[in-house]
């Protein structure tokens, strides 16, 4: 009975977070498009995750543009293709690598900075104070936080493109000895616009993930200052999770093709 009766809790528990999260989505939504406009709030938030995230995401962006460069030769070389290397990165950067690392670098840094800061205001009453004043704190907190991270995860990810493909090159041409006008032809040669607007549309997919999760487990912390690592851990798992299974299920969307089509 014991384990029915555990089971049925967390059931129970399950959907009810699901519920929240649901109706805290809806009132993001709904709030997004009533006035008044708080246009400084947003572009503060802005700065905060897309302006001073630029540093960390570049770095991790030329690291891996330049390490696929260096694996992708040392495997080309067996059978005589490393004039693809320059294709490879190209893609895998655009496609899947530069929104993925993008987005979970986000979450970690600025995410969880988001839920630290609400889950300290719920605790100390200040989110509870707004209601006092008439102020409706998902219009207040929670819109503009969303907004900015919808908005500028795509530009960020332009970045890591940007980088990684520069950093693969690097690689490529002053490493690896390959020579630049062919490595830079090659690059470009098959990157299709489809590769660059599917990435740039799912890194605004992982920015609206991060803005909603993390703004909900900050926004529903309880428990002092213990709750609110809890909530700021919580942030930063389930955010990097939903990243990578909703990368796959759009990836499904894009580029998946028939069973049995050519």
């Amino acid at each position: 009975m014991s384990l029915i009766s555990s089971l049925g809790a967390q059931i129970i528990w399950a959907a009810t977070a699901t519920g929240k999260a649901m109706i805290f989505t809806w009132d993001i939504f709904r709030w997004i498009f009533r006035p008044p406009f708080r246009i400084r709030a947003v572009f503060e938030q802005m700065q905060e995750i897309g302006y001073y995230s630029v540093p960390v995401v570049a770095i991790t962006a030329l690291s891996t543009g330049g390490v696929l460069a260096l694996q992708s030769f040392i495997g080309f070389k067996r059978f005589g293709a490393e004039t693809m290397v320059g294709t490879v990165v190209a893609i895998s950067m655009t496609r899947e690598l530069g929104p993925v690392l993008t987005g979970i670098i986000v979450a970690g840094r600025a995410g969880s900075a988001m839920a630290a800061e609400l889950g300290t205001m719920k605790v100390t009453e200040q989110i509870d104070a707004l209601y006092t004043l008439s102020a409706d704190p998902v219009k207040y907190l929670i819109v503009p936080r969303f907004l900015a991270a919808t908005i500028m995860l795509p530009v960020l990810v332009i970045v890591a493109d940007s980088v990684g493909i520069l950093g693969g090159a690097g690689i490529g041409v002053g490493t690896l000895g390959a020579n630049p006008i062919i490595y830079m032809q090659k690059t470009f040669e098959f990157l299709k616009l489809n590769d660059i607007f599917s990435g740039l549309f799912k890194s605004m997919v992982f920015g609206a993930i991060i803005g909603v999760v993390c703004c909900y487990q900050g926004f529903y912390t309880e428990g002092g200052a213990e709750g609110v690592g809890k909530a700021t851990t919580r942030s930063v798992v389930i955010s990097s999770i939903l990243i990578l299974i909703v990368d796959y299920v759009l990836t499904a969307i894009l580029f998946g093709e028939a069973p049995g089509g050519g």
